[in-house]
């Protein structure tokens, strides 16, 4: 296996990285997640225009570049490392994958070339804050709970002479408050015969009400989304998604890996930048007449964080070539960043607990990530789950602190 980048994938990050060394400094990135749409449109049709960005992971039949998702990965790391509010997550990682996944010809042909061109946003909408059951990333994604069960609550869809009808109630969607597409994971069939399938709703769809939700992280924004009787489009040609009784559940299971290893590039790449943007402090900070950073305990922590950092980095890299390791990957990275967020406020001192700092929304961004897509130890519990490493010892708890033996207990 070969391990290097070849040259047109350094040249992307090369790109990318003066881009956004450009148009995303600390103010500019508050600026642009404070707006009503919570990205700067205008850098994101040049992200689409120049480099393709959303395109990367698309077939080039349906307009996109036709890359792997290594180059997405090595893209988002970028973005990453300046915390870009953009719509890229939810549109490349989330929602294109399941529209070439699960979608008719007509429907990829109709959506794809848009979504490539960063001329269509779209957001996944599962009900509750259970996007990371719904992709499979911290148990298995059995309809159940997390689609809101077959009960009140969560999103129902109707079949109708003029088509399926979907009433119900979404909160804390990516970009669910201005994305141009929704794909809405819903129940069908009454609560006995209840099945999660999705459906595709327009932005301006009559009945679709939607706001914008106050956030950890301002520059993940997300948006409730109330259905009102509103008319959809099935993703796919029956209700089986032609993959069977399971539906859409593996096509999501795939995303999840998919979009882990994307998380892990951004988490790295924020927490690379939160290192460097630290030992930068500490070698201009005096005290005692000296630079903070050459004494010896400062020396220490900075190298702990390093080896994290570069460990989680080694590990999203290869979550890129085998995505299979995406939610290990995935684990790995957010812990770096929530470590190296944290020790970044600590060692910046005083001005590093104020709001006016760019420390806090790296450490925002680590936390919210992991009320997101984790936590850590429940990634990394359903990965061994996965791989059966605690098949003879019984369940494995979502206790971070217990041991395998207790966890049989």
């Amino acid at each position: 296996m070969d391990a290097a980048f070849t040259a047109e994938q350094d040249e992307m990050r090369r790109t990318l990285r003066e881009i956004l060394g450009k148009r995303c400094g600390p103010d500019e990135v508050k600026t642009a997640a404070r707006t009503d749409a919570g990205h700067d449109p205008e850098l994101w049709q040049q992200l689409s225009r120049q480099l393709g960005l959303p395109g990367l992971a698309i077939a080039e039949e349906y307009g996109g570049v036709g890359c792997t998702p290594a180059d997405l990965a090595l893209a988002c790391e970028e973005t990453g490392r300046v915390l870009l509010p953009s719509p890229l997550l939810a549109t490349a990682a989330l929602a294109a994958p399941l529209i070439g996944a699960l979608g008719t010809a007509a429907q990829r042909a109709a959506l794809l070339p848009a979504l490539a061109a960063g001329e269509l946003t779209a957001a996944l909408a599962v009900p509750g804050p259970a996007l990371a059951t719904a992709l499979a990333l911290t148990g298995e994604n059995t309809p159940g709970d997390w689609a809101g069960g077959g009960r009140a609550g969560g999103v129902q869809a109707r079949a109708g002479a003029d088509g399926w009808r979907l009433y119900g109630e979404v909160a804390q969607v990516l970009d669910g408050h201005g994305a141009g597409l929704l794909l809405v994971a819903a129940h069908t069939g009454g609560f006995a015969r209840a099945r999660t399938l999705l459906f595709l709703v327009r932005g301006d769809a009559p009945g679709l009400v939607r706001d914008r939700q106050a956030t950890l992280d301002e520059t993940r924004p997300q948006g409730r989304i109330q259905l009102r009787d509103v008319q959809a489009e099935l993703l796919g040609e029956s209700e089986g998604h032609d993959t069977g009784e399971a539906g859409p559940l593996p096509a999501l299971a795939a995303t999840g890996l998919f979009a882990a290893t994307v998380l892990a590039a951004e988490a790295v790449g924020a927490a690379g930048q939160a290192l460097a943007r630290t030992v930068d402090h500490v070698c201009r900070r005096e005290q005692f007449g000296r630079p903070i950073g050459s004494f010896q305990a400062v020396k220490h922590r900075l190298a702990d964080l390093y080896v994290q950092v570069q460990a989680a980095r080694s590990a999203a890299y290869y979550a890129a070539w085998d995505p299979e390791q995406g939610p290990l990957a995935l684990a790995q990275a957010l812990e770096a960043l929530r470590t190296t967020s944290g020790e970044a406020i600590q060692l910046h001192g005083g001005i590093g607990f104020t709001w006016e700092h760019d420390a806090h929304l790296y450490f925002k961004r680590a936390a919210a990530d992991e009320l997101l897509f984790g936590p850590v130890h429940r990634l990394r519990a359903h990965a061994a789950r996965r791989a059966g490493l605690f098949a003879a010892a019984g369940p494995v708890t979502s206790d971070p602190s217990a041991t395998p033996q207790k966890a049989a207990v």
